[in-house]
């Protein structure tokens, strides 16, 4: 039907077709929730599988697909192996995700009792009422480890992340991962501390890696997503993306495209982060008032040499202690005149950040205690911006 048959309210419904075969230099955004069907032939063949082809941007998007395909080959790069990612609509989406892929009732996770507070929320108060209970011990002991998997055959999933949030402990990746696939067990990595550029997780025999995406990888603090990456492709194409798709979990093509578009700084901006945080690190552990200061790079810290290990470099985050504790603390933070006090990290630019009162403010006291995560903790995340502006700042803030 030519554009002179048509009503003009059509008129301005309808799309115009291009009849060019166009390169786009940079990615485009597919804005568009479904994808149409040349016939009824050929959604019967998409539908069922015969066919490759998109549908409905839930169930995948050609941004979010091709944004997903550069963190799998990110996270398996210079490896034999072969990677499949998902990208979600957050971090937290990502660790749901694919537990629930992994996990039915009756299973038990086995984790670390040092996580980031959302993560030991969600597995506490989420899954533990349906009868998936998590076991939080020191993944440090590997005897321990060794014993709770022994003592407890429902656990499917060991979950850890390395460095921790925030106190910079690190596990032996390969150490447990080799205990966990002697059980059965899965292991699942937090990565987003270190992006795939500082860590490879699959280098040392994990299932699974999980990002939030809005953090290190992304940049610049504009988007929030996340991404699952497996090496057993059938069950991320399966099991992985099932679930993705009927719990919603979905990214959207203009966080993708934002989160591609921070990409691709990373490794520059990676190496800026661990330099200026290694300076930061350094300036705060000869100042007569802190106590202590958490970050793998320098020598003092109890995980250097493991860190050496599994880290290319040592990435951007740290934390400290002032003497004085929680009120030095408090006092500290607001005189900070150049860096930002918010409730995130990842970004170009210096982030502090109170756990005992934002990122682990529903964590029971004792368990934060237990591991480190005291009422006077600051966390740094280290920016790229010129060295002298952040100790500087630090310098007055401390007095």
């Amino acid at each position: 039907m030519s554009k002179d048959k048509i009503g003009f309210g059509s008129l301005c419904v309808h799309e115009i077709k291009s009849k060019q075969a166009v390169r786009p230099h940079q990615l485009p955004i597919f804005a568009t929730s479904s994808f149409e069907f040349d016939t009824i032939h050929q959604g019967i063949d998409i539908f069922t599988g015969k066919e490759q082809g998109h549908v409905y941007s839930r169930y995948g998007n050609p941004t979010m697909e091709l944004v997903a395909e550069k963190i799998a080959r990110m996270e398996s790069y210079g490896l034999e192996t072969e990677a499949k990612a998902i990208l979600v609509s957050s971090g937290m989406s990502a660790i749901s995700t694919v537990l629930l892929a992994l996990l039915q009732q009756g299973d038990k996770i086995l984790t670390q009792g040092n996580l980031y507070g959302g993560t030991s929320e969600l597995m506490l108060k989420v899954f533990s009422p349906f009868g998936i209970e998590p076991i939080m011990i020191d993944l440090q002991d590997l005897n321990l480890v060794e014993e709770t998997l022994r003592q407890h055959p429902a656990i499917k999933v060991l979950y850890f992340e390395t460095p921790a949030n925030p106190t910079m402990a690190c596990v032996d990746m390969e150490a447990l991962s080799k205990l966990a696939q002697a059980y059965g067990v899965k292991t699942i990595c937090d990565n987003t501390f270190c992006t795939p550029y500082l860590q490879q997780p699959f280098r040392f025999g994990v299932d699974y890696v999980i990002h939030s995406t809005t953090k290190f990888l992304n940049g610049h603090g504009n988007s929030i997503a996340g991404v699952i990456v497996g090496t057993d492709i059938d069950f991320m194409e399966q099991k992985v993306w099932t679930v993705m798709k009927l719990a919603g979990t979905n990214c959207n093509p203009f966080d993708a495209w934002m989160i591609n578009n921070g990409m691709k700084t990373l490794e520059i901006r990676m190496d800026r982060h661990s330099q200026n945080a290694m300076a930061v690190a350094e300036f705060l552990a000869q100042h007569p008032k802190v106590e202590r200061v958490n970050y793998n790079g320098l020598v003092s810290h109890p995980d250097h040499e493991l860190a050496k290990k599994q880290m290319r470099d040592f990435g951007g985050m740290l934390s400290f202690e002032l003497e004085g504790g929680l009120e030095a603390g408090k006092a500290f933070m607001n005189k900070i005149q150049f860096c930002t006090l918010a409730p995130t990290l990842g970004d170009v630019d210096t982030l502090i950040l109170h756990p005992a009162s934002m990122s682990h403010l529903k964590i029971p006291r004792e368990i934060r205690l237990r591991n480190g995560i005291t009422d006077g903790l600051i966390r740094l995340s280290v920016g790229i911006e010129t060295i002298g502006d952040l100790i500087g700042d630090l310098e007055q803030a401390i007095g």
